[in-house]
């Protein structure tokens, strides 16, 4: 099932069930007007959904409109929680060794994630508004899962119950602001300005056999300024999978449903896929050079992310967003 959030004036936008080729939807407000009110009643309303989705893929539903990815919100304009982890380790890795520090043997074994500001995404098509181009603009790209409630101190096996949608993330990042907030010792603020995240949020069945271990096997695609720039595979080196990052955000507390909870920038170890972040192009240059040669964005720089199918479809639609003077 395919669900997105079409711009209405409103801050939770207007819930829509979306084709399997992107290209039809209709509103149920008689289910959900809004994800999170789905969310809420999951029990009860995923059923209802899937038989909207079914009946809308056979033109068997009354109210169909043209699906316009340009009217998207992000699938939930804002969130009670969005946490990121970077389960890419070898990512984290070659980060330190950029700058010559070593890596504790704790990160092999335990998550690293952040807390990010969640009262404000960014639709997928819309621009991304900073104030300075000194501040080192970068784009993360990502995969995210929404999960349903997840009781404090629930195990990955139960945390995998409770994964409901998987999303697409550029998961915007300040390069030049992150060394004086880390510094403080008291984590991301400034550096982590609003997330995006993509047209569709899509149920764990739409990957058919491409969800397993708890990773998604296919490749996510960045564009940068209409040049690929990385298609590394998200099943690939993925030292912490997605059960593990959610039982990990849930060790202290609940998470309640319509938590958000993201992949890191996806990494692989061959270099030959390209990345997903300017920031790992650049480490890779330091440590080869002793310098970085790749600028970070500059206004007017657009940056576009997809996830195919085998077939070559689109799955969630594509983030596609041009960074602007704010």
């Amino acid at each position: 099932m395919k669900l997105a959030t079409l711009k209405d004036g409103s801050r939770d936008g207007c819930l829509v069930v979306v084709s399997t080729d992107l290209k039809k939807a209709v509103k149920v407000p008689a289910i959900a007007q809004t994800l999170q009110g789905a969310l809420d009643q999951w029990q009860q309303t995923e059923p209802k959904l899937q038989e909207i989705y079914q009946a809308l893929n056979a033109g068997q539903v009354e109210g169909i409109i043209a699906f316009d990815e340009t009217q998207c919100a992000s699938p939930l304009p804002r969130a009670y929680q969005w946490a990121d982890g970077s389960a890419y380790v070898n990512h984290v890795e070659l980060v330190r060794k950029a700058r010559g520090a070593e890596m504790p043997d704790t990160f092999w074994t335990d998550p690293l994630m952040y807390q990010g500001g969640s009262d404000s995404f960014i639709g997928p098509r819309d621009d991304v508004p900073l104030g300075s181009e000194d501040w080192g603009i970068d784009f993360e790209s990502e995969v995210a899962v929404i999960t349903g409630d997840v009781p404090m101190g629930a195990s990955a096996e139960q945390a995998a119950k409770e994964i409901r949608l998987f999303m697409l993330v550029n998961d915007v990042s300040l390069r030049g602001l992150i060394p004086g907030e880390l510094a403080k010792g008291f984590g991301f603020f400034q550096s982590k300005p609003s997330s995006a995240f993509s047209p569709v949020a899509i149920t764990p069945d739409e990957l058919a056999d491409k969800w397993q271990d708890g990773k998604v096997h296919l490749p996510l695609i960045t564009h940068l300024n209409g040049k690929l720039f990385g298609q590394p595979d998200c099943g690939v080196d993925m030292t912490f999978n997605f059960p593990t990052l959610v039982a990990h955000a849930a060790k202290t507390r609940p998470l309640g449903a319509g938590a958000i909870i993201g992949s890191g920038t996806i990494s692989n170890y061959d270099r030959s896929k390209g990345s997903s972040c300017l920031a790992e192009v650049r480490m890779l240059e330091t440590i080869e050079h002793g310098a970085p040669k790749t600028p970070f964005m500059k206004f007017g720089d657009r940056v576009r992310i997809e996830m195919l199918d085998a077939k070559g479809n689109s799955l969630f639609g594509a983030i596609d967003q041009q960074v602007v003077k704010g």
